[in-house]
């Protein structure tokens, strides 16, 4: 299986420049190619294919004066960038005929971008070099922040720098599985909510650390320090870079809350159920802000892809299955109930129940229930019952050595902190 590493990289001043020289060439090449396709279409012409591309648009220019210094950058990430395109196109048109959710067509990039990548294959004879380096070809040997070692040799190299300024090197290595955890008895189901971030079954709630609602206000003064500066100088490229830092402290102390929480419940639990959520509706409410802070749909799809990586079972309840309503200890459905009731007691059998809690067990039950329907099915088909193991999301696999100090609202609530394992 195929997984993916991220670690933090920095190169010196004159690296710099080759990366940014790197960046733009492969940003014109996929802009030229972009043209070319789109020209065609208008025209009625058949489409262009990317061998012909590649021999015009790079090949052929490298010996033009408007291309030439298409020469001072390894061909590899130009050729690489061609092949982004052709990503771009087939997500297009898989969204069209309905094989996947619906996006638009390639755009033009632009050197404003908030991410600039470029990608080298092995063809471009790349290495990490015994000191620990990453030696790129027309780049040089770049210090990395090695956190882990790496489980066998990386079949390709991706340098990314964000919209801080940072810049991250991403290896895809090809290895076994990392193993089967030991199963357990343990089974939880889980109500994603905002004043608490997740309610388990048992009765634990973690507290919602809210990372964007404590930093509003100083990332309301950076923006606000941004909006006064005049448009094209170089006191507003700087604002620019303290905006985007202080959103990329945000985002990563929520990926390490989510990382760390949803590990902890995988490691504990043979089977999860979590509540099937519509975020995008939820994010056109009043409650617009709160839903995008929590993060509910990463901390799903971590869940996911730790369940498949680890031999757990993760299910998926219809997102109209009354939780709230239902009795968990008689399964009386005693009606809706307002927001702002957290407590509440049972007409039929008396029972005093914790609104969110009572979700949480109510979702366990029916989770349960799908995924014994799931395994009779599949058993019956002669297919394998056990979720298979599938490669980790490419924004889940992030190792970045941290230099600042974790704040108590970065661990979850209720949980001992040496039994949270990082991924």
């Amino acid at each position: 299986m195929q997984l993916r590493y991220t670690f933090r990289i920095e190169p010196g001043p004159s690296q710099r420049i080759a990366l940014g020289r790197a960046f733009g060439c492969a940003r014109v090449v996929y802009n030229d190619a972009l043209r070319a396709r789109e020209d065609a279409r208008r025209e009625g012409l058949p489409f262009p294919k990317t061998g012909d591309l590649s021999k015009l648009l790079i090949t052929d220019a490298k010996h033009r004066s408007d291309r030439a210094w298409l020469r001072e950058v390894s061909t590899v990430v130009l050729q690489q960038s061609l092949r982004d395109l052709d990503a771009a196109y087939r997500n297009f048109f898989d969204g069209l005929n309905g094989k996947r959710p619906r996006m638009g067509a390639p755009r033009f990039k632009s050197k404003r971008d908030n991410r600039q990548a470029i990608r080298f294959t092995a063809n471009a004879r790349w290495s990490i070099t015994p000191g620990g380096k990453l030696r790129l070809p027309k780049i040089g040997d770049i210090k990395v922040r090695w956190s882990r070692s790496l489980p066998s040799t990386p079949s390709s190299a991706t340098v990314v720098k964000d919209a801080s300024g940072r810049y991250f090197a991403s290896f895809v290595v090809q290895t076994d599985a990392l193993g089967v955890l030991p199963e357990t008895m343990g089974e939880t189901g889980i109500d994603l909510g905002l004043t608490h971030f997740a309610v388990l079954s048992d009765g634990r709630k973690i507290a919602s650390p809210k990372f964007f609602r404590r930093a509003e206000r100083k990332l309301r003064k950076a923006q606000q320090n941004l909006s006064r500066k005049a448009k094209g100088s170089s006191n507003r490229k700087k604002a620019v870079v303290k905006v985007a830092r202080a959103h990329a402290r945000i985002a990563d102390a929520r990926r390490d809350f989510h990382h760390k929480l949803s590990t902890a419940i995988i490691r504990e639990n043979q089977a999860v159920h979590v509540e099937d959520l519509p975020v995008k509706g939820l994010a056109r409410t009043r409650l617009a802000k709160s839903v995008h802070d929590a993060g509910w749909s990463a901390f799903v799809s971590m869940l996911e892809y730790k369940a498949s990586l680890y031999g757990r079972t993760l299910t998926r309840v219809d997102r109209f299955f009354p939780s709230s309503q239902l009795c968990s200890t008689c399964g009386l459905k005693d009606g809706p109930k307002p927001l702002d009731l957290r407590e509440w007691t049972c007409s039929g059998c008396g029972s005093v129940h914790d609104r969110d809690v009572n979700a949480a067990r109510n979702i366990r039950t029916e989770g349960s229930k799908v995924a014994a329907g799931q395994a009779e099915t599949q058993n019956a088909r002669g297919a394998q019952v056990r979720p298979v193991l599938v490669p980790a999301p490419r924004a889940t696999r992030t190792s970045v050595r941290k230099k600042q100090e974790p704040t108590r609202s970065c661990q979850p609530t209720g949980w001992v902190q040496a039994g949270i394992p990082s991924l």
